[in-house]
């Protein structure tokens, strides 16, 4: 997207993240509907990779398959966002 490079089923630590893009420390989670029981799991994930320096968007499923316009204006606003400040070791 836009010359953004991503990877697909990329693994972090304990997690396997459906995609990423490491220049812009983009994180693309796609959740289907079992997401809506791990919810505070889920926040734990994203905090965790905040922490790391990592900007998360999650989508659900049907946002994916239904509205790909509104995923794909979301995605390309995050990547040409400012990066968030990376953690000091």
């Amino acid at each position: 997207m836009d010359g953004f490079k991503f990877r697909r089923q990329h693994p972090f630590g304990d997690y396997i993240l459906d995609f990423v893009c490491l220049e812009a420390m983009l994180v693309i989670e796609v959740d289907g509907g079992h997401h809506g029981d791990h919810a505070a799991r889920d926040m734990i994930r994203t905090a965790t990779l905040a922490k790391a320096g990592f900007r998360v968007l999650r989508f659900w499923n049907n946002e994916v398959l239904h509205d790909i316009e509104a995923v794909k204006e979301s995605i390309w606003g995050a990547l040409h966002s400012p990066p968030p400040s990376r953690p000091s070791p």
